[in-house]
């Protein structure tokens, strides 16, 4: 079984395993769970961290100086198990290295730590890779939290909303996980998006360009919200399961391949590169009410 690392503050307590540094539990002073609790007869995940690659890849590869490599849709640090390398009341770190193993599937040294804090009702998560190494990194890195909804007992969860800071986005559409040229506009009423199981029937919505900084999932009929800030991140999911009670809100630095993709790494949109000894860092956060 996995460890845990525990961590609470005055409105909140959040658990987070050490397997894949993920979080597994985020509940309120009232027992409120907010996170989805991995039902492996629908999704056994809860909020899996995305590294060394965000999404899929063009016939699960990449080729990176004229080698081929196989990886798996999101990479392979959600199926690893991260060293608690800090801890206290209100915070904790975890640190993934790599290895001879990893370097099988992905041909780059690296160092991976992620840092969960709380300040009150708000989680603040932090990546930060570092190349300890003398050649360049190529990587991407993102968060895919599933969140349980509806919010509160008695509720529909057609009463439930997305909440956007624009009027229009834009998305692109997906064809077997992969990036089409085909763009179209999303239909929001008062900047809110209804959930309804519809809307995931062809896979994940998919924002390029910077379009989300702050996001909210929230409902008519309840007071709880939970509000993302991920400014800066280029690329954001959101996703379901049809018909199933969570959504995942995902800021990306980084995204799946195009369809037309030639598969070389150093070619890959959305593809980040850490030089000799840098070091890359972002941050989301989770405001939970």
């Amino acid at each position: 079984m996995p460890a845990s690392c525990h961590i609470s503050s005055d409105a909140l307590r959040v658990s987070i395993n050490d397997h894949g540094a993920e979080i597994c539990s985020i509940k309120n002073k009232a027992g409120t769970e907010f996170i989805w609790q991995a039902d492996k007869q629908v999704w056994a995940r809860h909020a899996p961290v995305l590294f060394p690659i965000v999404g899929r890849l063009k016939n699960n590869q990449f080729i990176f100086e004229e080698k081929t490599y196989d990886m798996g849709q999101h990479g392979f640090a959600r199926d690893q198990v991260f060293e608690l390398k800090e801890s206290d009341a209100t915070s904790c770190t975890f640190e993934l290295r790599s290895t001879a193993a990893s370097k099988r599937t992905f041909p780059f040294e690296f160092i991976f730590r992620i840092s969960y804090r709380l300040d009150g009702n708000t989680l603040i998560t932090n990546y930060t890779v570092t190349n300890p190494s003398q050649e360049a990194l190529l990587f991407s890195v993102g968060a895919h939290p599933a969140f349980i909804y509806p919010l509160s007992k008695n509720e529909k969860q057609e009463d439930h909303y997305i909440e956007f800071e624009a009027e229009q986005l834009e998305i692109t559409e997906l064809a077997n996980g992969l990036l089409t040229d085909k763009k179209q506009q999303l239909k929001l009423a008062n900047k809110r998006l209804f959930l309804s199981p519809k809307i995931f029937e062809n896979d994940a919505l998919v924002f390029e360009n910077g379009q989300i900084a702050t996001v909210t999932l929230g409902s008519v009929s309840s007071d709880h919200k939970i509000t993302m800030r991920c400014e800066g991140w280029p690329y954001f999911g959101i996703w379901s399961k049809p018909g199933q009670n969570f959504v995942c809100l995902e800021p990306w630095y980084g995204i799946a391949d195009a369809e037309h993709s030639n598969q070389q790494l150093t070619d890959k949109k959305g593809i980040m590169k850490l030089g000799a000894g840098e070091e890359f860092c972002c941050e989301f956060l989770l405001e939970i009410i």
